[in-house]
């Protein structure tokens, strides 16, 4: 008997546009559970999408239990229920009617891997399991209290309170989806998860709740600390460039910058942090465009980049800590996985998408992306 993670992703979400792979403090918002799923006690992790986008960046974090079904139009709609794309996969796939089920939804980003896996310890007593959260709040209706006694109100501290649906996650067998279609039946038990879990992001303005709770609650320390940073060091190709190499008919080399990634290292030396380039090409024309910015640091045929770094902290009498970094292939790989502050364009390769806490920009190589994680470490 297997689990199966099922995370439905449409493409069509009004509301928010694309919400699904919107960045959510620093990753597209899928990220977050998959990355807890792949390291929880799922055998498998399923994304039914329609949206070719969405199935992009899905792969592109080169997670090892992840896989993407392409979901039926009929199922991608706006009044399309999440039980029917669902049946549609368990029907499509034949899926054993012994397998575990885990229902995830995306827009509650805050379920750990700790959280899937009692869960699933939950559900080996009973036939549905789904995620609550416990509520003090008092509800009413029709003029009515519907959990609380309004002639002997309860201090909060006293009140018992009321569990309410999280929507993080859902556990059943294929047997009782397909028997009932439905993701809830039978003996049913509720995992309780922390209140600031309630909520979910169904419109802008919990985008921005989320974000707030999220650093708060999950990332903690693992904040970007941009108020240290002394350093800022970037990658050329694929990152100050487009990763294209051109020639003319007399096989001169030539490469397209963008001027806002000029103009975003003259802020940053206006703020008193030094900027420079790192890169493991040793050409001219990347001396001539450092010349150009006049960078307080140019670092070329560079062949082991946490070292070179590593040296200019102590010449410097800084810590790695106080580095900020921006790569995008796998060169930078270990130079990202210590310093301070790493970011990468979103065309970046998977392995360097994959390094914990890495800030994943919006723009591609060459596209500005410099300027736009200037500007996250100055505001």
């Amino acid at each position: 008997m297997s689990i199966i993670a099922f995370i439905p992703a449409r493409g069509g979400s009004k509301s928010i546009p694309e919400k699904n792979i919107k960045s959510f403090c620093g990753k597209p918002l899928i990220y977050w559970n998959l990355k807890e799923l792949q390291k929880s006690e799922v055998d498998k992790v399923i994304v039914a999408t329609d949206s070719e986008k969405i199935k992009s960046v899905v792969n592109s974090f080169g997670f090892s239990k992840v896989n993407v079904y392409d979901r039926q139009e009929e199922n991608s709609k706006d009044s399309s229920s999440t039980e029917s794309v669902m049946l549609e996969y368990i029907n499509k796939i034949d899926l054993s009617e012994s397998e575990t089920f885990l229902l995830v939804q995306a827009t509650s980003p805050f379920t750990q891997k700790n959280h899937f896996n009692e869960g699933l310890e939950l559900f080996k007593k009973h036939d549905t399991v789904l995620s609550c959260c416990l509520s003090k709040r008092f509800s009413w209706r029709n003029g009515k209290s519907l959990n609380y006694d309004v002639c002997n109100r309860p201090r909060r501290q006293d009140f018992e309170g009321t569990l309410i649906e999280n929507g993080a996650f859902y556990i059943s067998s294929v047997a009782d989806i397909k028997k009932t279609n439905n993701r809830i039946s039978g003996d049913i038990a509720t995992y309780k998860m922390p209140e600031f879990t309630y909520t979910e992001i169904d419109e802008p303005e919990d985008w921005i709740v989320a974000e707030s709770l999220m650093k708060k609650f999950i990332l903690k320390d693992k904040t970007p600390k941009f108020s240290k940073i002394k350093i800022f060091l970037s990658d050329v190709d694929g990152v100050l460039t487009d990763a294209g190499m051109y020639y003319t008919e007399n096989g001169d080399e030539f490469k397209k910058f963008c001027t806002y990634d000029g103009m975003g290292f003259q802020l940053l030396q206006k703020k008193g942090i030094k900027v420079g380039i790192l890169t493991t090409e040793n050409r001219d024309l990347n001396r001539r465009r450092a010349k150009k910015l006049g960078l307080d640091f140019d670092f070329h045929g560079a062949k082991d980049k946490l070292q070179i770094v590593k040296d200019l902290c102590e010449k410097e009498k800084i810590s790695l800590d106080e580095i900020a970094y921006i790569g995008d292939d796998v060169n930078c790989f270990e130079i990202l996985s210590y310093a301070g502050v790493s970011a990468c364009p979103m065309n970046a390769v998977s392995k360097i998408k994959s390094i914990p806490n890495i800030i994943q920009l919006k723009s591609n190589g060459g596209d500005g992306v410099v300027r736009e994680f200037v500007e996250l470490i100055l505001s």
